[in-house]
């Protein structure tokens, strides 16, 4: 088949298949003229970085919520984004969906620009979300490649390079496919068909529109691909958290992140440098305040994208009159649902507010 034709099909599969899905103009309003807005188009592509769909409806639905348009998110105080943002994960990308609604808003008049070349110049935008945002929403013909058009097309193609060195070949089959009407309804078809039909494991290839152009599964091979190359073993870290439970109201001492580097501007519990070599015997030396401290059963482990952190959660209580030390404040149990706690340090509070506690 053609390129025209294989392109073709897939519309004519979207149009009756597409997901409903919050930030998506479904293709029949499309064909009417009705365009995506780009900052929906664009906060939700920020936001599926890495991420499910499952996890990103709730968070763009509230981010809408306070901040309906461009100029409100860029008039936000960076404390509420990162709240907002806390549990999504990867937060480098708050911090620059922040950085680039402010330069939309105030350098930009609050216009999105249209062409992949002048998106990328912005904060946090890189090449798969410039294509996406100039595609969907400003519907300009761009190839876009994310996790699901890379097995997709690499199966269609029986591409057998392993990634990332396949990237450059997949990429070059979806802009030859990418067709110059509705290229944005063509790169959300691909995408719906990596997530629904031509998943991982188990593709239903009986049910696929490119059942037939598809080599990989003419070859029996679709199940396979994309191969990928082998993965680095993940070194793991160690270190500790500490819970300071305040008598009377049950607050819990709590300071902020640096701005910069990993988990920057989040809130966490007070704790120490984690390292390879963290010597645990010598825990209690990081602790924030002398007290009666109890070393909770268990060790709270968490994944990031470079290393597995492996920590060991001690507590205990202060007086009620205690004041917090400078750059700390108390957060009472009401309020922590509210600050920004990334999913590590939830599971250091809630480790540290249990009662099970071995003896030190």
């Amino acid at each position: 088949m053609k390129p025209f034709a294989i392109s073709n099909a897939l519309l004519g599969w979207y149009d009756r298949h597409a997901r409903v899905l919050p930030w998506r103009v479904p293709p029949h309003d499309r064909k009417l003229g009705i365009i995506a807005d780009p900052y929906h188009v664009w906060l939700s592509e920020i936001m599926l970085q890495q991420t499910t769909v499952a996890a990103v409806k709730d968070y763009y639905v509230k981010f809408l919520r306070l901040w309906p348009t461009v100029e409100d998110l860029a008039k936000a105080a960076d404390e509420d984004v990162m709240k907002a943002w806390a549990g999504l994960g990867y937060y480098s990308r708050a911090r620059n969906l922040k950085k680039c609604a402010e330069v939309i808003a105030n350098e930009l008049d609050g216009v999105f620009p249209s062409t992949e070349e002048s998106l990328r110049a912005l904060p946090g935008i890189g090449p798969y979300t410039a294509a996406a945002i100039s595609a969907i929403a400003f519907n300009e013909r761009a190839a876009v490649v994310d996790g699901n058009v890379e097995r997709v097309l690499s199966r269609l193609h029986e591409i057998t390079t392993p990634l990332p060195d396949a990237k450059p070949e997949i990429r070059a089959a979806m802009d030859n496919l990418t067709p110059d009407e509705r290229p944005g309804d063509f790169a959300q078809a691909v995408m719906d068909l990596g997530a629904t039909i031509c998943t991982p494991k188990r593709p239903a290839c009986a049910l696929c529109p490119w059942t037939f152009p598809c080599r990989s599964r003419a070859s029996g091979l679709a199940e396979t691909l994309p191969r990928k190359a082998p993965k680095k073993t993940k070194p793991t870290r160690k270190g500790v958290a500490f819970i300071v439970i305040r008598e009377g109201d049950g607050a819990v001492l709590m300071r902020r992140r640096a701005p910069k580097g990993l988990l920057g501007g989040m809130t966490e519990v007070p704790g120490s440098e984690w390292a390879d070599n963290f010597d645990l015997e010598r825990a209690l030396d990081h602790a924030p305040l002398t007290g009666d401290w109890h070393k909770r059963t268990g060790i709270v482990k968490h994944t990031f994208t470079h290393f597995h952190l492996e920590l060991d959660i001690y507590a205990c209580k202060a007086p009620s009159g205690l004041a917090a030390p400078d750059d700390f404040w108390w957060s009472v149990p009401e309020d922590h649902a509210s600050e920004a706690l990334p999913t590590v340090m939830r599971k250091a509070l809630t480790a540290g507010l249990s009662r099970k506690a071995d003896r030190i």
